[in-house]
């Protein structure tokens, strides 16, 4: 039962599914502007906060019986019938890399959370996979507050769209929030001229600010690495860190600030009950906090009719050529994140066998970060190409750079950089055998390199295979951002109509692990 701090105001899901979803914003801590009046109880009384999170969530339909927003719709109605108050967070990476994110951009995830809606987000590396145009786009298509506190124009300017900060009245309590996108984004995605201010330093000023407009609770919303979060939780810059970004199910509690990450896909909910107390004591108000965990499993909740009829309504739009046959596999396929991101697979040869091919190159390198499909596929499975754009989400075109062999074994270097951290930049490859001493320094790990069944020669040039993003100097690879273009991305075609056509002229394939790296450890 609601006690009505926070003011809300109807809004349909669907067609019948009647959810009291709103929100009060007090003011923009940038803007100082009071948009909201107070409705509540006495504030000496208690009161019940729920903070629902996800974040890392792009895809929505479920898999395997967890995630997809028709699950999510029945968590989050019978949350908001169960809580005094329920605020809706999402703490980055929303349009991309989905399946239908490859046809509309992320326009259908911005469509959906329309209809909750969020009560706040924060910009993920994501959010630019389609460069900074789209970007601007589709947050201003998002009728809920988008934060990129941390997010600068060349020119000094915030993104358009989004909020330095954000301050929300819950039933007499101000909560402050501000948001950080991790500085990887330059990257690990297409951000075109935006910056990324440092992460500590911005949590440090935003804070002290939040507080000195009277914020009783200051919430960091961050798409922030491992590092990033834990930098941020040690210090206790703010009260509650709600992050995303390592696809971690994190929940933290030291007495001082509590922080909190829910995997992904919206497989799980992080709730965070919160019990809010204002005393006074010698002429001095005093707030008190102290936070419960629960994580929400989607599998235990059956989907919501309506949000089955929406998401199959944007199935519907795919479903014609998606499920055509590709092709057939006569060997298995691995394409789960962790061997993707670490080793030599089958699925990786294949991609970057279709890739040097459909290009006429001499060798191909693809970042195993970018094949996404997470799943084992048995030999003989049928491939179609609704499974080629899952593995392959990222609207990425193949193009073609002439390298000398010297800048190959600087990509190389660092593809392997990070193999111990999981990176997405590990390097899947093609026309080429490598071999690797893993227990060396990063940046000495590569021992040799034979093309063409002949040793590499650094001085000699040769024609490489790659993708856009990484030709931009991606993942780190900002050896190739110099290279001559032979095929630039303007006359580029799709990766994943590439590996397509590549199937279906073959028919049946049997990729295997073949040698192509050799990594010792």
């Amino acid at each position: 039962m609601r006690a009505g701090g926070i003011v809300r105001v109807p809004a349909q899901i669907g067609e019948t599914l009647d959810m009291r979803i709103g929100r009060q914003i007090l003011a923009s801590a940038a803007l100082g502007l009071l948009v909201a009046a107070f409705v509540g109880p006495a504030a000496a009384e208690p009161v019940r906060l729920t903070i629902l999170q996800v974040n890392d969530w792009d895809r929505m339909e479920e898999q395997q019986g967890r995630g997809g927003f028709a699950r999510f719709m029945t968590i989050l109605e019978e949350e908001d019938a169960a809580s005094q108050e329920v605020l809706l967070v999402h703490s980055g990476d929303m349009l991309s890399p989905s399946l239908l994110s490859g046809f509309d951009k992320g326009a259908h995830m911005i469509e959906l959370m329309n209809r909750v809606p969020l009560d706040v987000m924060v910009v993920g590396n994501h959010e630019f996979d389609f460069g900074p145009e789209v970007a601007r786009q589709r947050i201003a298509e998002a009728r809920f507050p988008v934060l990129g506190t941390n997010i600068a124009s060349g020119s000094g300017e915030p993104m358009p769209g989004t909020e330095r900060s954000l301050m929300l009245e819950v039933s007499g309590f101000r909560l402050g929030f501000f948001g950080i996108t991790t500085p990887a984004t330059l990257t690990a995605s297409s951000p075109g001229g935006y910056s990324f201010a440092p992460v500590l330093e911005t949590a440090r000023a935003m804070a002290q600010e939040l507080r000195g407009q009277g914020a009783d609770l200051v919430l960091a919303v961050t798409h922030t690495g491992r590092e990033e979060d834990f930098a941020m939780f040690d210090e206790g810059v703010a009260d509650i860190i709600l992050t995303g970004h390592d696809h971690d199910l994190r929940l933290l509690y030291n007495g001082r600030t509590a922080m909190m990450e829910s995997g992904s896909q919206a497989e799980y909910v992080g709730a965070m009950d919160l019990v809010l107390e204002r005393t006074e004591k010698d002429g001095k108000s005093r707030v008190t906090w102290r936070p419960s965990f629960r994580t929400l499993d989607s599998a235990a909740y059956a989907p919501h009719p309506e949000g089955v009829k929406l998401v199959a309504a944007y199935e519907e739009r795919l479903s014609g050529e998606l499920d055509k046959v590709a092709g057939t596999t006569l060997t298995p396929l691995d394409s789960r994140r962790a061997a993707v991101r670490s080793e030599e697979t089958a699925i990786g040869n294949l991609i970057a066998d279709a890739m040097r091919t459909a290009v006429g190159a001499d060798v191909a390198i693809t970042n195993g970060g970018g094949i996404r499909g997470d799943r084992l596929y048995e030999a003989g499975t049928v491939l179609t190409r609704r499974d080629v754009q899952s593995e392959l989400p990222f609207g990425n075109k193949t193009v073609k750079l002439e390298v000398s062999g010297a800048d190959i074994v600087t990509a190389l270097e660092n593809g392997l950089s990070r193999v111990e951290d999981g990176a997405g930049r590990f390097p899947q490859v093609s026309g080429m055998t490598v071999t690797a001493e893993l227990d060396r320094p990063a940046g000495s790990r590569v021992t040799s390199v034979r093309i063409g069944g002949v040793n590499l020669d650094p001085s000699a040039t040769y024609s490489l295979a790659t993708n856009d993003f990484m030709a931009r100097g991606g993942d780190g690879y900002e050896v190739f951002a110099a290279a001559r273009n032979l095929i630039d991305p303007q006359a580029a075609r799709l990766m994943a109509s590439q590996v397509a056509e590549w199937l279906g002229s073959a028919g049946e394939v049997s990729p295997r692990v073949e040698g192509r790296l050799e990594l010792r450890r």
